[in-house]
């Protein structure tokens, strides 16, 4: 059983063997108010349909645990591995990622019983200690894709001229006939304040006790200069400020690649916005100036950073202030984070984790000593350390207990549809 970790308070209230029942379910849960036709949409080569993300973890553990764990475990469908192996090359060939939305058969339905065939079955594994490792890796790769499922269901909505709500708003009206009330998840945002540090050397990663993902570790020192972090994070507001400001169109505070970017896409906002709304799970609501921005690449996230006087942090100085700030006894509940089966949305706070992930200026590489897992598992994170950049903290569509300080997200600096804003930071 884990010390700690990205399942502490679930394990210590559940069990690990809950914990699996209650992610399972969460996952249904999340595609209850999906179609059959909302499930198999996929919007881009990057995105995948609802329905591929309930397959493709149940294929997890029927891959990783049942059929090489369990004795006399016999595949459900021998031919649906094809379909659902996402990346694993030492798992054979599989259907090409963008054809994903192709995938009108198997049904919805028939992806149900096999999630209920599997976890029946992985009730004989929840009880084998010599699992447990395994398992939770599997627990946390789900949740992993309880956020990809709302972001990628997100953006295939968003295709819709008429602006189909996932749920609807708390009275019961749809978002999509343009209501103006306010937001009732609107706060007034924190002013703006620094946590500084001194610098010095710092210990950053993982430190081996309770469960971490591979790229975490090896823990390790790295030497710091004095810096500020914002104690929240940039707005709707400023990044209007921002706009106004000419920031979509003046080279000089774009990378080159973030500036060959703009032109080429014709990017002007960040994405899902309008006028004075933006899109939602609820479909199209009025966009709120004191809540975190969301859905901006690396690129906008920089520019912004150089037109407000400031930079992006790098990972190591966000790690440093978040275990100055939760340790001993690291509180994974802080933030707005996912809960249950509700429309994930930021509201703005003070806290490290939760409403969006932010972006860093450290590339996404190995720390010393890193090296992959043996087996398939070690394809899980090590061979994508080339081109990418790392985010912290969590968002609101992250599930609760599913952040650390050691957490490395990592995305390509266009990838936007993620719920992905920035906090900034400055030398001192």
């Amino acid at each position: 059983m884990p010390e700690a970790g990205i399942l502490a308070p679930a394990v210590r209230a559940f069990g690990l063997a809950e914990s699996y029942r209650r992610t399972r379910r969460l996952t249904e849960a999340l595609c209850a108010p999906l179609s059959e036709a909302d499930a198999t949409i996929q919007s881009m080569d990057d995105a995948s349909p609802a329905m591929w993300h309930l397959a493709h973890t149940t294929w997890f553990f029927e891959t990783f645990l049942l059929r090489d764990r369990l004795p006399g475990y016999r595949l459900h469908d021998e031919r649906w591995p094809f379909l659902f192996n996402s990346y694993y090359e030492s798992e054979g060939e599989r259907i090409a990622r963008p054809r994903r939305g192709m995938l009108s058969r198997p049904t919805v339905a028939e992806i149900r019983c096999w999630r209920d065939h599997v976890d029946t079955a992985m009730e004989q594994v929840l009880a084998d200690p010599a699992c447990a490792d395994l398992v939770e890796l599997g627990i946390a790769h789900e949740q992993q894709h309880q956020e990809l499922l709302l972001t990628d269901i997100k953006h295939a909505l968003f295709q819709n001229p008429l602006g189909p709500a996932m749920w609807a708003l708390r009275d019961g009206r749809s978002a999509s006939s343009k209501l103006k009330a306010e937001d009732p998840s609107r706060r007034t945002a924190a002013p703006e304040g620094w946590h500084s540090h001194p610098g010095g050397i710092a210990l950053v990663g993982h430190d081996g006790h309770g469960f971490a993902f591979d790229n975490e570790g090896p823990r390790h020192r790295v030497l710091l200069e004095p810096f500020a972090l914002s104690s929240r994070l940039v707005t709707n507001g400023e990044w209007d400020a921002f706009i106004a400001d000419g920031g979509y169109s003046t080279p000089s505070l774009w990378l080159s690649d973030g500036w060959s970017w703009v032109k080429a896409e014709g990017v002007s906002a960040p994405l899902y916005w309008r006028g004075g709304e933006h899109f939602t799970h609820q479909g199209w609501l009025p966009r709120d100036p004191e809540a975190p921005v969301t859905h901006i690449s690396y690129y906008e996230a920089d520019a912004f950073a150089t037109w407000a006087g400031a930079r992006l942090p790098t990972e190591f100085e966000w790690e440093a202030v978040a275990r100055g700030q939760t340790e001993p006894g690291f509180d994974a509940t802080a933030g707005n984070q996912l809960d249950d089966a509700g429309p994930p949305l930021p509201r703005g706070g003070s806290e490290l984790f939760g409403d969006c992930w932010q972006f860093t200026r450290s590339a996404y590489l190995p720390y010393p000593r890193f090296a992959p897992a043996a087996g398939a598992v070690g394809e899980y994170n090590g061979k994508f350390m080339s081109g990418q950049f790392v985010l912290k903290g969590a968002s609101c569509a992250t599930p609760r207990g599913h952040s650390r300080p050691s957490y490395r997200n990592f995305f390509y600096p266009h990838q936007r549809w993620q719920f992905t804003g920035l906090r900034l930071a400055r030398d001192i």
